[in-house]
C-alpha cells in the first residue's frame, strides 16, 4: 500500500476557506469521497471516515506532540509539549493521572448533581421567561455548564467572567493557527490561568470541602498523588473542558432541534426519545470537531501508509456524518435513529472524554425543561458561529420564547 500523489490531495481539507467554521460538512463529504486518507500540504495527515478515525483513536498512537517527527511537522501549530494535563499525556502517565481524577465522573457521582443541575436550569430559564427574545448562549448554554464545572470543583470566589475570557482564548491552542499574534495571546492567557489555577488551590488548602477541588489536593492511590504541576494541570483542563464544550452542545443542539421543525415534534410527542436524541444531536454536530494522534510506527489506514512520527488529525465531525456507518440519511437530523450512539464525539480509546456522562446528563436536563417551559421557542434571526475549526459551536443563537 502507498500513499497517492500530493496533486490529487491539494487543499482537499482546508479549514481556512471561507464559510468552513459556519458548516464543515459538505468539505467532510467530498473528504469521505475522494480522499478519506490523505497527507495535507498544511504539514499533517488527515482521516475522515468512521472506520478510520475510530481505528486511529483505538491504535494507542500518541497524544504527545514530542513525538511528532515528520519534516514538515513545524508547520503545525499545537499545544506546547510540556503539558501535564492528562490530555497531552500517553500511558502509563496518562492511567496513573486519570485514575487519580476520575473517582468524581463515576456514575453515582454524576447522577448525583442532576437535582443541582435542574435548579440551575430552572433559574435560568426564569430569567429568559421574562424576556421576549434572548440569544441563548449567553443567557444558558454558556453559564450553565461553567456553573456545573465550578461547583464540582469548589472553587473560591474569583473573577469568573476574566476565566470565561482567558479559556476561550486559551482553547484557540486547539485549533489550527498560523498567526503569531494570536499563539502570543494564547501563552499569554495560560500563563494567567495557571497563576488564577495556583491561587484557587492555595486557598482550597486552606479551606478543604467536600468539593472535587479539595479531592484532587488529597487525591492518593498506593502512596501516589499528584505533583503541584499536575495538580495544576488537571484542574485547568477540567475547568476549560468542563465547561467550553458543553456549550457548543446544549447551543448547537438547540440550532439543530429548531432548524428541524418535524423532529423537535417527535421530541415533543414522545420524551422516551430524549436520550438516544441527546447522543443524535452529540452525533449530528459534534461539539469537538477533531482530534490529533501522532503515529509511534508506521500505520496503515484506508489502505494508505501513514509513516512512524506523523501527527493526524481525526476529523470527529466528518465521521459522525459517514453515511456507510449511519447510513444514506448521516447528514440529516433524526432523533429515533438506531446507533446514533456510536459517534465519536467523545472519542474512544484509552482518551475517551472523562466528563462524556456529565455532559450527556446536563444536555438533557437542559432539553426537557427547555422544550417543556417553551412550546413556542424559535429562532428570531440568524445564527452566528464562534469562527473555531475544531471547538466548533455558535456563538450567538438569538430565539423568541413566546409568540409575536
Amino acid at each position: 500500500m502507498t500513499s497517492e500523489p500530493v496533486t490529487t490531495r491539494a487543499q482537499l481539507f482546508d479549514p481556512f476557506v471561507e464559510g468552513f467554521t459556519d458548516d464543515p460538512y459538505p468539505q467532510y463529504a467530498r473528504l469521505r469521497e475522494i480522499a478519506p486518507v490523505h497527507e495535507s500540504p498544511l504539514g499533517f495527515w488527515v482521516a475522515s471516515t468512521h472506520d478510520d478515525v475510530s481505528a486511529l483513536l483505538r491504535s494507542g498512537a500518541s497524544v504527545e506532540l514530542r513525538n511528532v517527527t515528520t519534516p514538515d511537522a513545524e508547520q503545525t501549530s499545537m499545544p506546547a509539549t510540556d503539558d501535564v494535563s492528562m490530555l497531552h499525556r500517553d500511558p502509563p502517565d496518562h492511567t496513573r493521572l486519570r485514575r487519580l481524577v476520575q473517582k468524581a465522573f463515576t456514575p453515582r457521582a454524576v447522577k448525583a448533581l442532576e437535582p443541582r443541575i435542574a435548579e440551575l436550569t430552572d433559574g435560568m430559564l426564569d430569567e429568559i421567561a421574562a424576556a421576549t427574545s434572548v440569544d441563548l448562549v449567553p443567557a444558558l448554554a454558556f453559564p450553565l455548564p461553567f456553573a456545573v464545572i465550578a461547583e464540582m470543583l469548589g472553587t473560591p470566589p474569583t473573577d469568573h467572567a476574566r476565566v470565561r475570557d482567558l479559556s476561550g482564548t486559551v482553547v484557540r491552542a486547539l485549533e489550527p493557527v498560523n498567526d503569531a499574534a494570536v499563539m502570543s495571546a494564547i501563552d499569554a492567557a495560560q500563563e494567567e490561568l495557571v497563576g488564577i489555577t495556583s491561587e484557587m488551590i492555595a486557598w482550597k488548602r486552606g479551606h478543604p470541602e467536600d468539593d472535587l477541588l479539595t479531592a484532587l489536593i488529597h487525591a492518593e492511590e498506593d502512596g501516589d498523588g499528584l505533583s503541584e504541576d499536575e495538580l495544576v494541570a488537571q484542574v485547568l483542563l477540567l475547568y476549560i473542558a468542563g465547561h467550553e464544550t458543553t456549550v457548543n452542545l446544549l447551543a448547537g443542539g438547540t440550532v439543530a432541534l429548531l432548524r428541524h421543525p418535524d423532529q423537535l415534534a417527535a421530541l415533543r410527542a414522545d420524551r422516551a426519545l430524549m436520550p438516544g436524541a441527546v447522543e443524535e444531536l452529540l452525533r449530528y454536530d459534534s461539539p469537538v470537531q477533531a482530534s490529533g494522534r501522532v503515529t509511534l510506527e508506521p500505520m496503515a489506514l484506508g489502505g494508505i501508509d501513514i509513516p512512524a512520527g506523523a501527527f493526524v488529525m481525526a476529523l470527529l465531525g466528518s465521521a459522525n456524518r459517514d453515511e456507510r456507518r449511519f447510513g444514506p440519511d448521516a447528514g440529516e437530523l433524526r432523533v429515533g435513529r438506531e446507533g446514533a450512539h456510536h459517534h465519536v464525539s467523545f472519542g474512544a480509546g484509552p482518551h475517551h472524554c472523562l466528563g462524556a456522562a456529565l455532559a450527556r446528563l446536563e444536555a438533557r436536563v437542559v432539553f426537557e425543561r427547555l422544550l417543556s417551559r417553551f412550546p413556542a421557542l424559535a429562532l428570531s434571526a440568524e445564527v452566528r458561529w464562534n469562527g473555531r475549526i475544531n471547538l466548533r459551536g455558535p456563538a450567538s443563537v438569538p430565539v423568541t420564547v413566546r409568540p409575536s
